[in-house]
């Protein structure tokens, strides 16, 4: 049998594609240990400096596997989510590198909202998107009535949920759920190159960027001018900005290395 979670490196890039292509790659504990495996790889390893996570064959993700979840009695879903879900979602928010979700076709429910968890969303144009959730008598989960919101506002988040209505990745661009839509054509080799770029670019900065932005969402105003400053404090420090100073005033590109601020 398959892994259930294939892993490659390629540069500085960690390729993470769930390996379920005839469940559409729905999420059952095999995954869920898979992932926290490799995240726990990724955090460790600062030759790593951006991930890419996608799905094999015609489906990103179909959310969680509804099959586990037949029987005669009622299941605890909280627990699912307590154990697996929730670790999930923050550990890629707070991940100190770049993510990107390569959205390859279906993303429906939990999955879609562990695409919208990554920090750039891309989809070529076959894929779609469905907050499945009402279907089956759920509401959105895996952060999904947190992202969608901030992603869309109330109204487009509100009926995305409660009508669970399919929408295109050509419609997801457009309202502002996704970052980008491609051409299904060369979609797999975009997305790696999107994501090799993000990896030459300075890592600190970016895990600057993710804690700003994680923050925003709660934080006032001013609490937020007091975080930018205190974050810029640090990145001044880095050698990224000194190497970025020179390559500007030298008027060549940039060699970022993505190391940390000397102690």
């Amino acid at each position: 049998m398959a892994d259930e979670l294939l892993v490659h490196t390629e540069g500085a890039v960690r390729t993470l594609t769930l390996n379920r292509p005839e469940k559409l790659n729905a999420l059952n504990p095999a995954v869920h240990e898979a992932l926290a495996a490799a995240f726990t790889a990724i955090e460790s390893d600062d030759t790593i400096r951006a991930v890419l996570l996608t799905g094999a064959g015609r489906g990103f993700c179909s959310g969680a596997d509804l099959m586990q979840n037949l029987g005669g009695t009622q299941r605890d879903l909280g627990a699912a989510i307590d154990q697996h879900y929730n670790p999930l979602v923050r550990r890629m928010r707070a991940l100190p590198k770049p993510i990107i979700a390569a959205v390859n076709g279906v993303a429906a429910g939990a999955g879609a909202n562990l695409a919208l968890a990554a920090d750039i969303v891309i989809a070529c144009e076959s894929a779609n998107f469905t907050e499945a959730f009402i279907r089956i008598g759920l509401i959105p989960d895996a952060g999904g009535t947190f992202f969608l919101p901030h992603l869309v506002g109330d109204a487009r988040a509100r009926g995305l949920a409660m009508l669970g209505e399919t929408i295109t990745a050509t419609e997801a661009a457009a309202i502002g759920l996704i970052w980008r839509c491609l051409p299904d054509a060369g979609f797999a080799q975009a997305a790696l190159a999107l994501a090799t770029s993000l990896a030459a670019k300075p890592t600190q900065a970016i895990a600057a960027m993710k804690q700003a932005f994680n923050a925003a969402a709660t934080n006032s105003l001013d609490a937020q001018l007091d975080l930018e400053r205190d974050l810029q404090r640090t990145m001044g420090r880095t050698p990224d900005f000194a190497e970025g100073v020179r390559a500007f005033a030298e008027k060549r590109p940039a060699r970022f290395t993505g190391a940390a601020t000397p102690p």
